[in-house]
């Protein structure tokens, strides 16, 4: 078999150049304008494996982590020379078709690649702008990113063999581009017949990798004519400076000017119909246009299509879900599928995705509700949502598969139901306005139990501090940690610590100034290793297999003092200029050397527990049952975290919309746990309260405050309801003890 062929090459078949080579060689029968290259064959990915001699590549894969033997296979594809025979042929021909100075792109071709079922969009590499001297290492690259942890796993989920995976190579003249994109010629959800081409200036690496946001432009399928264009404003493009490609601004007369005229669409739409035609089937495109002249770089099928969102009959309702933030709210859905489209929402929209991230959140604000495939009702998008007052459903499993783009919904964000079409006759009025949140007279029930208020984000203290709460019963530093979108360690790298604790201190101090002199307590970082990963500096993140119960709360603190001493940093210096209103807890403690080692490390970073109000979550029964040897330390109070408390003791996922029906905060067991460290606390006058769901349910409350709970804090839309539940009850105990005097 050759170790090269030219893309015109009718020798060309998957087996040999893989799915991209052999997507490009057919566009060329299109008629389309393909830029000239040829393909480094599997044949010649072949032999170099076979002198690394590694045998079988899936017993090899096997036979330890995944992570840490693709790692080693990369290492030994990129150290080990090419075949003097496989390179010797990739250079000439490389010669016959180009000169020296010219540029090419040196792009992946698996033979799993951009297949009908499962395309590989992004799972192996390209390089651009590769000259003659550097083509051999790039090619080997290309090799080497088939063996990266998520295109393995990409396979192993879609049951694809890695040794019959392999690589092919496309080397192809650049195009210089002014404007390029990609195109969809039926939307990509539900398969409809509208032709969706997003467009933008300069290269199309910005286009593809979602960092530079195009102009949208949505043409009627079967005449072409343009239905919607949405301009967006284009502050970036991708550009060759000479020496390579890089990320520049867009002259500011550019910015808001359209990309695409009316002619060049419809040249477009015309060589989109030509190349479905031929596929017969529809087509993801990608395009650039370089001294006005089209070119198509690659085409491979649609492979997310489902069918149109059809309502029941009776009900109306399109998806279910559970209810996480209570409301009605009727709009546009809004598919966000990365971060740079959230710009597309506005308060008319339905923000629709599979997972919120913190990046997410000024959308979230914006939006009229949030719906979400995946997550429980203590996931990012449903504490954030309560928190906003914004309606919500989560965990609704398919809803980017079943929703349209563009389509009106109505959400029900107290039953979990989405129905087809606006009914803003029927929605409820919402309540999310700040007034609204202000107790009317009578003013708010005096209670000897404290009420206050657990709040994520600064954005949302106002609205927290207008309820009347008295203070802040958990602010998560954790959600101003994943909102500066880099690890903790990546943002300290490039920005320095006093850049972080900044950071840190004036998120806080928002929230103390809106609450002062009300107490607003801090907790210390609480993420699992998963919502890192996700975030720029991520991929150093372990990987685990349960991140709830893995490197997360005081034991990655402990573990990774540096950034736990920088969060100390900034509570001591907010105190230190006169924020006294602000407590510190520490999450996950399991016992008493946990919280012995705390206490050394306050001490280092200078804080003085004596004149310091502090304290441990107990979110574990091991913490549970030391509460004996915790409460011996000289802290000032616990805290329940119910929602980690019930999983851990219950054996639930809180997060899995699957056993969502066995996570029960009220059963005996976390009650009984509950009941026991107050019991203790209160003989040791050791301050008890509760952070988590449990605290706004009314069977939970009157069992806290009977067993004299010091104070409760609950979500923002449930601090009113609470107040009036604690005054009942708290009135109900002093009754029945006055009656109980009088008939003794």
């Amino acid at each position: 078999m050759s170790h090269v062929l030219r893309l015109t090459d009718q020798k060309n078949d998957r087996s040999n150049a893989g799915g991209k080579a052999m997507s490009l060689h057919e566009l060329h029968q299109t008629g389309a304008d393909v830029p000239n290259g040829f393909t480094v064959t599997t044949q010649s990915y072949r032999d170099h494996i076979q002198k690394i001699a590694l045998g079988d590549v899936d017993t090899y894969l096997s036979t330890g982590d995944i992570d840490t033997k693709s790692a080693e296979l990369r290492d030994e594809i990129l150290t080990t020379p090419v075949p003097t025979a496989v390179s010797d042929r990739i250079l000439g021909i490389y010669d016959e078709e180009f000169a020296d100075d010219d540029r090419v792109a040196v792009r992946s071709s698996a033979t799993a690649e951009d297949m009908e079922d499962a395309s590989f969009a992004g799972q192996q590499d390209t390089y651009l702008n590769v000259q003659r001297d550097d083509l051999i290492e790039r090619v080997k690259e290309c090799w080497a990113s088939l063996f990266t942890k998520r295109a393995c796993v990409y396979r192993e989920r879609n049951d694809i063999s890695h040794e019959d995976a392999e690589m092919a190579v496309v080397v192809q003249e650049m195009v210089d581009a002014t404007i390029s994109g990609v195109l969809f010629t039926n939307d990509p959800v539900s398969g409809d017949d509208e032709m969706t081409i997003e467009s933008a200036w300069g290269l199309g690496e910005g286009v593809v990798s979602g960092e530079v946001t195009p102009d949208r432009f949505v043409v009627d399928g079967d005449t072409g004519n343009l239905i919607t264009t949405d301009l967006s404003t284009k502050r970036q493009q991708y550009t060759w400076n000479g020496d390579e490609t890089e990320l520049i601004a867009v002259a500011e007369g550019k910015q808001e000017v359209r990309t695409l005229t009316d002619d060049q669409i419809q040249a477009l739409w015309t060589k989109a119909q030509e190349i479905t035609d031929y596929f017969r089937e529809p087509q993801d495109i990608e395009w650039a246009i370089d001294d006005g002249e089209l070119y198509i770089l690659q085409s491979r099928p649609i492979t997310s299509i489902t069918s149109s969102a059809t309502a029941d009959t009776e009900t109306g309702v399109l998806v279910e879900g559970l209810g996480a933030s209570p409301g009605t709210a009727a709009g546009t859905v809004r598919f966000i599928r990365q971060i740079d489209e959230t710009d597309r929402v506005t308060g008319d929209d339905i923000l629709v995705t599979s997972v919120t991230t913190p990046d997410m959140v000024p959308a979230m604000q914006r939006a009229a509700a949030v719906i979400t495939d995946e997550g429980g009702m203590t996931s990012h998008a449903a504490i954030v949502s309560r928190e906003l007052g914004v309606p919500s459903v989560v965990g609704a499993t398919n809803a980017t598969k079943i929703l349209n783009d563009g389509q009106e919904v109505t959400v029900d964000g107290e039953k979990g139901v989405i129905t087809a079409g606006a009914e803003t006759d029927s929605a409820e009025e919402q309540t999310d306005d700040i007034e609204a949140l202000r107790p009317e007279t009578p003013v708010t029930p005096m209670t000897a139990t404290d009420i206050k208020v657990n709040v994520s984000l600064p954005q949302a203290a106002e609205r927290g501090a207008a309820t009347g709460a008295d203070g802040v019963g958990l602010l998560r530093l954790e959600h101003l940690i994943l909102g500066l979108e880099q690890t903790p360690t990546s943002y300290i790298e490039e920005h320095g610590e006093n850049a972080f604790v900044n950071e840190l201190v004036e998120g806080i101090q928002t929230v103390a100034d809106e609450f002062y002199a009300r107490p607003v307590r801090i907790r210390t970082l609480d993420a699992p290793t998963d919502e890192f990963r996700k975030l720029e500096g991520g991929e150093s993140e372990p990987v685990e297999d349960n991140p709830m119960l893995g490197h997360r709360g005081i034991r990655r603190s402990l573990e990774t003092e540096t950034v736990f001493r920088y969060q100390l940093e900034a509570f001591k210096r907010l105190r230190e200029v006169g924020y006294d209103n602000v407590e510190i807890m520490f999450p996950l403690v399991n016992d008493a050397d946990d919280v012995d080692a705390i206490i050394q490390l306050m001490s280092d970073v200078g804080i003085d527990t004596s004149k310091t109000r502090w304290g441990v979550m107990i979110e574990t029964p091991a913490a549970a049952l030391q509460v004996e040897s915790i409460t011996d330390r000289p802290i000032d109070f616990v805290s329940f975290g119910t929602n980690d408390l019930t999983q851990y003791t219950l054996a639930v996922d809180r997060n899995n919309e699957r056993v969502a029906d066995r996570f029960d905060e009220t059963h005996d067991s976390v009650v009984t746990l509950i009941k026991d460290v107050i019991e203790v606390c209160r003989a040791k006058d050791v301050d008890t309260s509760i952070c988590g769901e449990a605290a706004s349910k009314t069977t939970m409350i009157r069992q806290l405050i009977d067993s004299g709970v010091t104070s409760l804090s609950v979500n923002i839309d449930a601090v009113r309801d609470t107040q009036h539940e604690v005054k009942r009850r708290e009135q109900r105990l002093i009754l029945d003890s006055a009656l109980e005097d009088r008939t003794g």
